[in-house]
Formats: C-alpha cells, sequence, structure tokens
C-alpha cells in the first residue's frame, strides 16, 4: 500500500487529501503520479471505480499551481475531454475538491445547457476545461474559445468515446493543440483506434496497466440467471429488488424507449423509480442523479450512454437487465458498483436471444459467470446458412436416418475404369456440346456450320443451301430489284393519291359535357329541325398573350398608356385612367 505523501506532492494538496479521508493511493494513482509531475506523456489501462480522475487531476492542479500564470481570455490552459455530461459533471465536482482556496478557475462545458452563457465563462479564460467533444467544437467553431495555450490535454473514457463516434472529433481537437503539451490517455479497454491515438499523436508514452484489459473489479460477485423472456426478466427483477429493499440499484436497459418503459412499470409496481437516458434534458438528468445520491430514489434505469458518468458510492446492485451488445460495456457496467475499495452484486439476465452475447461477455472475461437461476443453454455457435444438416441446404423432415461418424463409415469400393461402365444416356436436346480444339461448339448430325456460312452440306430441314422458303436472296445473298409498282389510289395517278379529304369535326367547347359524354353540342344543333349548324370558329387557344401581343390587367385593361376594353379599362378611362409619365 502505497501513501500519497511518497509520490512528490506538495504541502498544499496533502491536508486537503487527508481532509477528504483519501489516505492511501490506489494503484493507478501510485504508478501514474510520479510519471506526470515528470511532465511525461502516459496511458493507463484500468477499470472503473479505480481513482482514475484523481491519477490526472492532482498533477494538473500541481503543474498549473507551480507555473503561477494566469489564464488568457477565450483559451483554457489545461483540457479533459469525457465522453458524457455525468462523468464531465463528476470530474468537476472531484477536482474543484482541491482547488477551494487557490486561484484556479475549473468550468465544464457539455451539450444541453445554454451555450451562450457557457461562451461568457470561457472568454473570461480557464485553468482547467472539462468538455465533451461536441460542445467544445461548438464553442470553436464560434470563435468563442482557442485551443493555442493549452498545455495539458487528457482523455478521459477514450474507448467509450469511440464507442459514442467521437473518433473523428478526437483527431480534430488533438490536431488544434499545440505540439508542445503533455498528453494523457485513460481508458479501461484499449481498441485499436485508441492505440492509433497513442502511436500517432503522443511522445514516447509511458504505459501503465493495473490489470488486464477487460476484467472486472475483484470485489465484485457477478450472478447470471437464465429467462424465457422480457415478462420474465421483469417478474425476476421485482421480486430481486423486493429482496433488498434498503439497497441502491442501478438497472441497465438497451434502448432509450425500453429504460423509460421499465421505469415507468417499477414506478407504478411501487418502486421508487427514476430513469436517465439520451432523451431526457440536462436539468431531468441532474435531478435523478441527485434524487438516486440522497437515497430518495433507491432505482435508478439507466442507459449505456450513462454508464461512464454514475459515480454513487452506496450503489450496492447493479443489474443487467438488457445483455450490452458490445461486451466491453459490460466490464463498465458493473463497475458501477463496488467503488472505492466497496463490495458489491452485479446480476444480468439472460434470454434465448441473448446467448451469444453472454458467451463474448464470458470469453473477455477469461472466465465463466456463475450461474443464480436457470439452466444454461447450450450455444451452438454461428449457425450456417441453409437451414438444414447438408451442405446442399435441405430442409430436415425428422425421418432422416442417422449417420455414423465418418470415421466409423465402410470404406467405398474402387469405381471400375470407364470402358466397363454402363454408356452415358443421350442428353434430350438435339445440340450437343463437345470439346474441340480448346472451344466448345455446337454439333448437329449430317449438318454444316451456321446458317451465315454457305458451305454448309446440309441442314436438318432438308435444305441443302441453307435458304428458309420464300427467300429470294441470290447466291451471294442479294434481294432482286422490285419491279411491280404500287397500287395507284384515285387522284393525280402518281404513286399513292392524296389522301380524301375529310369532314371537319364539329367545333366543341373543351370544358362542354358533350365531349366527354359523346353528346352533341348545342352549338351543333340548330333551332329549326334538328340540322347540324354551321362549324364554329376556331377558338383562340393562346392564353398566354392576347392579339394585340401584350398582357391584359384588370379585365383588359391594356397597359399604361391605353385604355383597353372590359370593365375595368372602362371605369379607369371615366376616372382619367392610370397613371401617366
Amino acid at each position: 500500500m502505497t501513501s500519497f505523501d511518497t509520490l512528490g506532492l506538495s504541502k498544499h494538496t496533502l491536508p486537503t487529501l487527508e481532509a477528504n479521508n483519501f489516505t492511501v493511493a490506489t494503484p493507478i494513482q501510485a504508478q501514474a503520479i510520479p510519471h506526470l509531475l515528470l511532465g511525461r506523456d502516459l496511458v493507463g489501462l484500468a477499470q472503473t471505480g479505480t481513482g482514475k480522475t484523481l491519477a490526472f487531476g492532482l498533477p494538473i492542479i500541481e503543474m498549473l499551481l507551480k507555473e503561477g500564470l494566469r489564464a488568457e481570455p477565450k483559451s483554457a490552459r489545461a483540457l479533459i475531454l469525457a465522453p458524457t455530461r455525468e462523468l464531465v459533471n463528476q470530474i468537476c465536482d472531484s477536482l474543484n475538491m482541491f482547488t477551494r482556496k487557490t486561484p484556479l478557475k475549473i468550468t465544464s462545458v457539455v451539450g444541453g445547457q445554454s451555450i451562450s452563457k457557457q461562451m461568457q465563462i470561457v472568454g473570461r479564460g480557464v485553468d482547467i476545461l472539462v468538455a465533451t467533444p461536441g460542445r467544445l467544437l461548438d464553442l470553436c467553431d464560434r470563435r468563442a474559445l482557442t485551443l493555442t495555450a493549452t498545455r495539458v490535454l487528457v482523455l478521459d473514457e477514450a474507448d467509450q468515446m469511440l464507442d459514442l463516434g467521437f473518433i473523428h472529433d478526437l483527431k480534430k481537437i488533438v490536431k488544434m493543440v499545440p505540439k508542445r503539451r503533455q498528453t494523457m490517455l485513460f481508458s479501461a479497454t484499449m481498441p485499436a483506434a485508441i492505440a492509433d491515438i497513442a502511436e500517432n499523436y503522443m511522445e514516447s508514452p509511458v504505459e501503465v496497466s493495473v490489470t488486464p484489459p477487460g476484467k472486472a473489479a475483484d470485489k465484485v460477485e457477478q450472478q447470471v440467471h437464465f429467462v424465457l423472456g422480457r415478462d420474465h426478466k421483469a417478474q425476476l427483477l421485482k421480486e430481486l429488488l423486493r429482496a433488498n429493499p434498503d439497497s441502491l440499484s442501478l438497472v441497465f436497459a438497451k434502448t432509450k424507449h425500453g429504460a423509460e418503459k421499465l421505469m415507468t412499470h417499477l414506478a407504478h409496481s411501487g418502486f421508487k423509480a427514476s430513469s436517465i437516458h439520451g432523451n431526457k434534458s440536462q436539468g431531468q438528468r441532474d435531478r435523478a442523479l441527485k434524487g438516486f445520491r440522497d437515497g430518495e430514489v433507491r432505482v435508478l434505469v439507466a442507459t449505456d450512454v450513462a454508464a461512464r458518468g454514475i459515480d454513487v458510492p452506496g450503489v450496492s446492485h447493479v443489474f443487467n437487465f438488457d445483455l450490452p451488445t458490445v461486451a466491453e460495456s459490460y466490464v463498465h457496467r458493473i463497475g458501477r458498483t463496488a467503488r472505492a475499495g466497496r463490495e458489491g452484486i452485479a446480476i444480468a439476465f439472460c434470454g434465448p436471444e441473448d446467448v451469444k452475447m453472454l458467451y463474448d461477455i464470458e470469453k473477455l472475461l477469461g472466465t465463466a459467470i456463475p450461474v443464480a437461476g436457470g439452466e444454461r443453454p447450450e450455444y451452438q455457435g454461428k449457425k450456417k446458412a441453409g437451414g438444414g444438416e447438408s451442405h446442399r441446404g435441405r430442409r430436415p423432415t425428422g425421418h432422416e436416418q442417422p449417420r455414423a461418424p465418418r470415421e466409423n463409415r465402410e470404406p467405398r469400393g474402387e469405381r471400375p475404369a470407364r470402358s466397363d461402365r454402363s454408356p452415358r444416356p443421350q442428353s434430350a436436346f438435339s445440340e450437343v456440346e463437345e470439346l474441340n480444339g480448346g472451344e466448345f461448339r455446337p454439333v448437329r448430325e449430317n449438318s454444316g456450320e451456321h446458317r451465315g456460312n454457305r458451305g454448309g452440306e446440309g441442314r436438318r430441314d432438308g435444305n441443302r443451301d441453307g435458304r428458309y422458303p420464300g427467300d429470294t436472296r441470290n447466291e451471294r445473298g442479294e434481294r432482286p430489284a422490285r419491279t411491280e409498282q404500287r397500287p395507284v389510289r384515285e387522284g393525280n395517278g402518281e404513286g399513292r393519291g392524296p389522301r380524301p379529304a375529310q369532314a371537319p369535326k364539329p367545333a366543341q367547347n373543351r370544358h362542354s359535357p358533350a365531349r366527354h359524354a359523346g353528346f352533341a353540342d348545342d352549338r351543333n344543333i340548330s333551332a329549326n329541325g334538328g340540322e347540324r349548324a354551321p362549324a364554329a370558329a376556331p377558338e383562340n387557344r393562346n392564353h398566354a398573350k392576347p392579339a394585340s401581343g401584350k398582357k391584359r390587367f384588370h379585365g383588359g385593361g391594356g397597359n399604361r398608356n391605353n385604355n383597353g376594353g372590359g370593365q375595368g379599362g372602362e371605369r379607369r378611362a371615366q376616372s382619367g385612367g392610370n397613371r401617366r409619365g
């Protein structure tokens, strides 16, 4: 066990640690603080709940107090990036504990809050800025903050930022910070993308690994219950919560809608429950966490977004109502209990659809989770496509005879020679392909080449020259000139005559029902005797421009200098016309 007195901290920090009951350093703190006080880059690998916040927070405070400088306007001397709002607030609360009697200013900027107020605070200059990547880029885009004066950069829970899609934002932010800086990266796991950031953007980093990546906390008792479905999960969860009425329980769901629905069901069942997920506003999330810390809320239903930001020392039970799709998230979920040396219980519910995820989690942990209820099903692995046991994909009928193992089968006899076998059956097609000189060519019995070649000996239809009935082409394929003349119509006597004159169609209004219904138009029926009236003049279809070539306005009143027809034009003429000049 290592004491904080031996880590090289100043006399100002040690009394504050003793006042807050921090006497013995955790393994990650004991290994990281001496390297960080020397100004070296560091990569720290440790599971959640091991004190990583103080591991990088105390050296930053020591270095800033030693410099004795003041933050410039619209700048930050140290930048700490975290994936969630809850984790940002947790880091700020921990660091404010050690900067109360110092001139250092610590500010947090997260989404869901007024950006104008954040711009005013950041505009005065900040010593330590704790932010989420998205809101930090918003402030930089509005030119309310610059990172040219930043000398310390911390990436906390880097693997979670990778899972949330912040990898491109991280690379953009790292390029905005000067190259002469101290970079710290802390994570519970080390994916390839995070290792790439450490290799490209850090200078000879020191790697500190307390436990292997993906290993859960030692004092967490893990259990798994195999259930039949989601309804069985809810019933079992209520039974376990009633068995521990005085404990603080954290329940993890897969989706935001599922978390809210489960919280409502628990509240209707008589439990003091609340929820926290991405659809909640920042105020609602803060009130839910405050009620959970104060004990007013005994059950908190959350999603993976909040898994890294909930630091409540009194959490005794963590329920995985839905297993996570990423195995690494299971380690961070159960890390919400057994924090700061305490003990805790992590219970997982596994349905038929969650078996594969459970085996992935156990593969990451390197051990099987003890079964507390139900029967563990046998995992068959990834099924092959096709649906049947045979490689041809036939569906099983239930009447198949079991086949003996391959090593117990009788050896297959030798196949007879080709000459001793029965001949192959004749193909049902008239054209059979055979291999001839490396090419496949159609072979016809007593036939020549294809139609275009006139040198064949004959065809199947008996036409030796390859022509069809009615074909008048000669041997060279030319057709004879046409000698007959088309029948002459009555008219001018040459070729085709003119078309006979057609009677003019009766003029009809295109809006008239007679045009569409097949009835006679009123204009085509005379008043005396029902004979056809003379055809009406064709209507003017040019609606865009009248005969005068200019558009008419207000009843066809012409332009400004010309009083046109229509009632509108007559009224304007009587009243003196339009404006002139």
